[in-house]
């Protein structure tokens, strides 16, 4: 085979694992989020807002030791053009190792946590609740392998059971009147499940050793991604810390419901996109014009659905949450009108700062990631003395000073900047806002029942995308079409 198609072939191989891998982890995300959506409407008919506001307390502190557990080594294997056994091994014993020690350290200090927040029961809820750093520490070589190889489709089929199983569990544990613990069981459930059958379906085991060479090889990397996501995971939990402390737990169940709305669209997307573009865009990280290329198409494509989800969902955000867990959450509906906008910005963080980590710049991600969070301090100010919705809005506003800051440096590596990134998106806003407007106006004079309104707004919302998008032949969008249209013929002829 000549050089010329041979390049020709590893090109289509790359498209081809990108688009599978896409595909994929966009089903795994979609299948997982979606059960747990449903299964969370459910259980907030059964239980309380302050029943979720207690697992929100919690948040903070399990999301700061997974960060530990982690070290940022997944990444560390997923760049590494060729781990060995000893790679793998080395990091498995430690990830076991960190998840037991920051247990204990959990568990201990749960007291003090619970007296912090004045919530007795949270003392217990903490305790069990943190034995998901163990559970999880089991599965992240396990996963990480699986990304790496971008093999989506076994961790799809995966998730949709842990999902499914562990929802249906919880469900009957509230009906049972058990509260609190409800939620409690669905996530250990979900996540022993998640490990279980990792290993079992999986053929990776680790061998009996553990190379330091490899562990600090792995860790000058990693450990700038350490110190990036505990920044960012504070950052991103702090203010359930503050709404839990300053507030009370039902406006805390308030504020977790209306992100976990916000979260299906936003994290789904930018879940995909960070578990498909990094090992994808590493794979091509030497090639600059194919990486810049490769980079624009995804960016293009990622924001013209993440506009059009997050600004539809504030649209129709009343009828919606009314119509599916009842009016005793009104309250979620002023919080998911604004932290949409927040959400809608994720996807662009996402893929803006896997450049850094596909060019090998952990170190400006780090010096960002901290520069970033400055700004946050005073958000945190205001929302404490003029509350959650001034908050929310200060929330938005770091978003947009954060996208420019990590716009301007990743486009400078792979000179695709900050102007050109706009000019891509820009049209792709205008038509999910005009939209959303749209939506919005015509729920304003219905005089229906917020179920009706919902189902309405939600058809006039598709169907009017739909009309532009074809009227206009909106390059996007029809790229993305055809695309759809090529992998169902594919899928149709296997």
């Amino acid at each position: 085979m000549s050089e010329n198609k041979r390049d020709i072939a590893d090109k289509d191989s790359v498209k081809q694992k990108a688009i599978s891998g896409l595909i994929w982890s966009f089903v795994d995300n979609f299948l997982r989020q979606g059960i747990t959506f449903l299964v969370g409407i459910v259980l907030a008919r059964l239980l309380s807002p302050s029943e979720f506001g207690l697992i929100g307390m919690t948040t903070i502190f399990i999301a700061v030791s997974q960060s530990f557990v982690d070290s940022g080594f997944t990444q560390a294997l997923i760049r590494k053009q060729n781990c060995t056994q000893t790679d793998y091994t080395t990091v498995f014993y430690f990830n076991i190792f960190v998840a037991a020690f920051f247990y204990l350290v959990l568990y201990f200090s749960s007291g003090t946590i619970a007296s912090f927040f004045n919530e007795p029961q949270l003392e217990k809820v903490l305790q069990v609740l943190g034995l998901i750093l163990i559970i999880n520490a089991f599965a992240v070589v396990q996963l990480a392998r699986l990304t790496k190889n971008i093999n989506f489709k076994l961790q799809t089929k995966i998730s949709a059971i842990a999902s499914l199983v562990s929802g249906a569990i919880a469900i009957f544990i509230a009906l049972k009147g058990f509260g609190v613990w409800s939620l409690v069981v669905k996530t250990l459930t979900q996540f022993s499940i998640n490990s279980l059958l990792l290993w079992l379906w999986n053929k990776w085991r680790p061998s009996l050793e553990f190379s330091k060479k490899s562990f600090l090889e792995m860790y000058s990397f990693g450990s700038k991604l350490l110190i990036t996501g505990l920044i960012d995971t504070i950052y991103k939990n702090v203010y359930l810390l503050i709404i839990g402390k300053y507030f009370s737990a039902s406006e805390l169940g308030f504020y977790t419901r209306a992100e976990q709305f916000k979260d299906l669209p936003s994290s789904n997307i930018t879940n995909v996109i960070q578990r498909v573009s990094f090992p994808i865009l590493a794979s091509i990280q030497d090639d600059q014009a194919r990486l810049k290329a490769a980079y624009r198409k995804l960016i293009k494509s990622t924001m013209l659905i993440t506009f059009t989800l997050m600004l539809g969902m504030s649209a129709i955000s009343e009828s919606m949450v009314l119509t599916l867990i009842g009016e005793k959450w009104r309250t979620t509906v002023e919080y998911l009108q604004l932290i949409c906008f927040v959400g809608m910005l994720f996807p662009l963080h996402a893929l803006n700062l896997n450049i850094l980590n596909v060019k090998g710049r952990s170190d400006l991600f780090l010096k960002l990631e901290i520069i970033k969070k400055f700004f946050a301090v005073p958000t945190i100010i205001f929302g404490v003395f003029f509350g959650i919705k001034v908050m929310i809005i200060c929330m938005f506003f770091n978003s947009l000073i954060s996208y420019y800051l990590n716009s301007y440096y990743s486009g400078a590596l792979i000179n695709y900047p900050l102007k050109e990134q706009l000019f891509d998106i820009f049209p792709s806003f205008l038509l999910a806002l005009f939209n959303a407007c749209v939506v919005y106006i015509s729920g304003l004079f219905m005089p229906f029942s917020n179920s009706l309104i919902f189902i309405f707004q939600l058809a006039l919302g598709m169907i009017l995308f739909i009309v532009i998008c074809e009227a206009v032949k909106f390059n996007t969008y029809v790229e993305l079409k055809e695309e759809g249209k090529k992998q169902f013929i594919r899928i149709l002829k296997k």
